[in-house]
């Protein structure tokens, strides 16, 4: 009986090499005789093992075939060796790395306090896809070494190294972490020992999943929210996930982001292209979500022996202007457009947006407090208006003196339109008062502060920067202790809406008195508005009305003079 068990397993393992001799003719047996076989330095699998909540990589990425190839049947491939992961720790942020085409797993900011730029299932990179025309990409499966990075001053770079084969091409890619950034380098070789040219389309993909219930508020500012990409030197976006379509386009850098964060593809090298795919689907509520799918791909003939690589270089981290500067992202931050008809041309507000907030940080190294900055160059924006200033205020004065002289023409003509309007003309001549010379001044003034407004709404430097912070009482900031976020007291705001009241009463009315009354409940109006916006907007909008309020009280004394003219020649 053990003499046939023996015989039978000797039959069975002659059967199974000659099969595989017959059907699966090996790498080496393939290559011409001149090649010398090239086989990859293996390292030695890492010890750290997924977390167990980390989900498998998929055999087929599905999710990604807009970015990858066309899909087809996949042939039988090779056991996937077991996943691994590597954490990388540096000071500005903790990443942890798999083995499954060196796919992020984490990557928690160390900005500000922790936030997370990849939540596994909901948003986050895919991985290294490699495939070829006939058949779908799939996330290639490597070794991973080493199994851990720490970075700080004493080491300000690092590498994992990832060495894996998919359908008998050789795929290296290093990643390339440093402490004082927020980027991942990735540099990827794919070598081709086989007899044959070979084309293959490599993909790094970055997905976000139909945002879950209550997944928005789990991470506040870093959840995505729109796609932004470069190309031809303009920098396009679109502001929600729902009608992103299907893109692929030559550029310099594709992105997905939120208002202070991005997570931003650069291509280092040529052949890559840009690409934007989104899955849209009704949710059931008469709205559409549905997967979207931003990443770089380049298509490559690899000759017989020889290899293709190509760079590219992830941004994962803030809008801080400086470090968006380092790699022409400048364009993520999202100024809007001033509210004029498109048919005017419209006003890109980076214009001046982006110089008002380059001016705000430069004012930040010095005195070393947001708040403060905001309070001078709220001051030195009035300083710079205060002729504009002056002239309308001026206008407006003489406008309210002449208010009883166009009410006495307005009830002697009432039946005679053109006939007021040539007597209110005349009168206007007659003491050479502008009509629109309260306007126009204040006009040219509204680009800059509307400018300044947005420049605080996309500071993400404003996230957790104290202004006048005393502490915490039962759970509760005292007072301004993050100019990002709503003042928890409400005492800044409800100071706004009092300083805009005030200001309100001081402006020179003309016109009807009714308009006059309703105008008063604006203040009311705009405090209920401000009650939960970033505190940095509220400052800046209480300085500014504390300000007018302080302009008025000088014009009113400069005015006086012309002010008395323009009464003496009225009672005349």
């Amino acid at each position: 009986m053990e003499k046939r068990a023996i015989l039978a397993a000797v039959l069975m393992a002659g059967l199974l090499v000659l099969y595989q001799a017959l059907f699966f003719p090996s790498v080496q047996e393939t290559k011409p005789p001149s090649q010398a076989p090239v086989q990859p330095a293996v390292p030695p699998p890492a010890t750290v093992t997924a977390p167990a909540s980390a989900p498998r990589a998929p055999e087929t990425v599905t999710a990604a075939r807009s970015v990858g190839s066309q899909a087809t049947p996949a042939p039988r491939e090779r056991a996937r060796p077991p996943q691994r992961t590597a954490a990388v720790e540096a000071t500005l942020y903790r990443a942890v790395v798999s083995s499954e085409g060196g796919k992020l797993q984490e990557w928690t900011l160390r900005y500000r306090g922790e936030k997370p730029m990849v939540a596994v299932g909901e948003f986050g990179p895919i991985g290294l896809i490699v495939g070829r025309e006939e058949r779908a990409g799939q996330v290639v499966p490597m070794e991973l070494s080493p199994d851990s990075v720490r970075l700080g001053s004493d080491r300000p770079a690092g590498d994992l190294v990832l060495r894996g084969q998919d359908d008998g091409l050789i795929v290296t890619e290093t990643l390339g972490f440093r402490a004082d950034g927020y980027t991942v380098d990735a540099r990827i070789r794919i070598e081709n020992p086989t007899g044959t040219a070979r084309t293959v389309t490599v993909a790094l993909p970055w997905v976000v999943n139909p945002p879950a219930k209550g997944a928005t508020e789990k991470f506040p500012g870093q959840f995505p929210t729109e796609v932004v990409w470069s190309t031809g030197g303009h920098v396009e976006r679109i502001e929600g996930l729902t009608a992103v379509g299907n893109r692929t386009v030559d550029g310099a850098w594709v992105g997905i982001g939120s208002t202070w964060y991005i997570a931003a593809l650069i291509p280092r090298s040529g052949g890559f292209k840009l690409v934007a795919a989104g899955e849209p689907k009704p949710d059931g509520k008469g709205e559409e979500t549905g997967k979207v799918t931003v990443g770089v791909r380049a298509t490559a003939a690899i000759a017989p022996g020889q290899a293709w690589e190509g760079r590219v270089i992830t941004y994962i981290g803030p809008k801080e202007v400086s470090r968006l500067e380092a790699y022409a992202l400048e364009g993520a931050l999202n100024f809007g457009g001033f509210p004029i008809p498109r048919q005017w041309g419209g006003l890109p507000m980076e214009w001046i947006g982006l110089p008002i907030l380059k001016f705000m940080n430069w004012v930040y190294g010095y005195v070393g407090n947001y708040g403060i900055a905001i309070i001078l160059i709220t001051i030195l924006s009035k300083v710079l208006f205060y002729p504009l200033t002056l002239k309308s205020m001026r206008s407006m004065k003489a406008m309210q003196l002449l208010q009883p002289q166009i009410n006495a023409l307005r009830s002697k003509h009432k039946s005679d339109p053109q006939r007021l309007q040539k007597e209110t003309l005349e009168l206007y001549r007659k003491f050479k008062v502008n009509p629109m010379g309260g306007c126009l001044p204040m006009v040219a003034q509204v680009p800059i502060f509307y400018a300044l407004y947005l420049a605080l709404s996309v500071s993400v430097e404003l996230q957790n920067a104290p202004f006048l912070c005393f502490g915490r009482l039962f759970g509760v900031d005292l007072w301004v202790c993050d100019m990002a976020s709503h003042d928890p007291t409400y005492v800044l705001p409800i100071l706004m809406g009092v300083s805009m009241f005030v200001q309100q009463k001081m402006t020179p009315m003309t016109g009807d008195p009714r308009q006059a009354k309703m105008m008063l409940i604006m203040p009311f109006i705009f405090t209920f508005m401000f009650l939960n916006l970033p505190s940095g907007l509220v400052l800046y909008w209480f300085v500014s009305n504390v300000l007018q309020i302080l302009q008025q009280k000088l014009m009113d004394r400069s005015s006086t003079g012309a002010a008395r003219e323009a009464k003496d020649a009225a009672r005349a």
